[in-house]
């Protein structure tokens, strides 16, 4: 498994903390030998990153400055990093936001900003990156995203993000056919609810969701980043290579009840 992504050049979008799914990501991948290469929004993001890869030995490829909402930041940071590792393998699309109060009370109340600030953040990103890598996944590549259950059913509390999310899973499918002529694999992770900062600081009842999934999942616990990890780096890999616009469930099973 050390050799599994040797040879192989990884965008990996955000990178939070060490508490991210993404970061989960970031130590599969490089355990298994891929160049890394990060994306960023703003300056004090970037020296948490750089702080982070330090502290942990990790030596990326290059670091971009950009904001997923824009195109044309899109474009110039797939530009930067094309002038210096002009074919890329892969791409990690863990971005996602919707504003703190929309996910509280009733879905009905989603104000018309916050509807689509959450897609566009969430969702359209992933197509927007899909685009911009494409003419540089020349030896064909796999994209994967992450996603969670409140998309396909209702999650208290978790309101316009689960209607984001199911945007995200549609999107994939969508950029599976798409992209599958250029031997592009598109797909996607739905974890099981994981104590990051962001989902422990703006979904209300998280803690209580933590344990109703180690009553009830088929497993009898939750999952861990380094799992999603894991299954990430599997999707990215030629493991999968038959692979494209699934949803890949790791939740413990939780999914399969009724």
């Amino acid at each position: 498994m050390a050799a599994l992504m040797e040879g192989r050049n990884i965008i990996v979008t955000g990178v939070a903390n060490e508490r991210s799914i993404a970061w989960g990501v970031v130590k599969s991948l490089h355990r298994a030998g891929a160049g890394l290469i990060f994306t960023y929004r703003k300056q004090r993001s970037y020296e948490r990153l750089t702080q982070l890869l330090d502290k942990h030995g990790i030596q990326p490829l290059y670091c971009a400055s950009c904001d997923a909402t824009d195109d044309g930041a899109i474009a110039s940071a797939m530009g930067e990093i094309a002038e210096r590792i002009p074919v890329v393998h892969g791409f990690v699309h863990s971005i996602a936001y919707a504003e703190k109060e929309e996910l509280q009370g009733e879905y009905a109340d989603t104000s018309r900003e916050g509807f689509l600030l959450a897609h566009e953040t969430s969702a359209y990103s992933l197509v927007a990156w899909a685009k911009a890598c494409k003419p540089f996944m020349t030896e064909g590549g796999s994209i994967v995203t992450q996603s969670y259950l409140g998309a396909e059913r209702v999650v208290k509390n978790y309101n316009v993000m689960g209607v984001a999310k199911a945007s995200l899973e549609a999107s994939v499918r969508y950029l599976a056919e798409d992209l599958g002529k250029y031997r592009i694999r598109v797909n996607a992770i739905s974890s099981g609810p994981i104590r990051t900062l962001s989902a422990k600081g703006g979904v209300s009842g998280f803690t209580d969701l933590l344990g109703v999934i180690e009553r009830k999942a088929p497993l009898r616990r939750n999952v861990d980043q380094d799992e999603v990890g894991d299954a990430t780096m599997f999707l990215l890999s030629d493991l999968a290579r038959g692979i494209t616009g699934e949803v890949l469930h790791v939740d413990s099973g939780y999914h399969v009840l009724g």
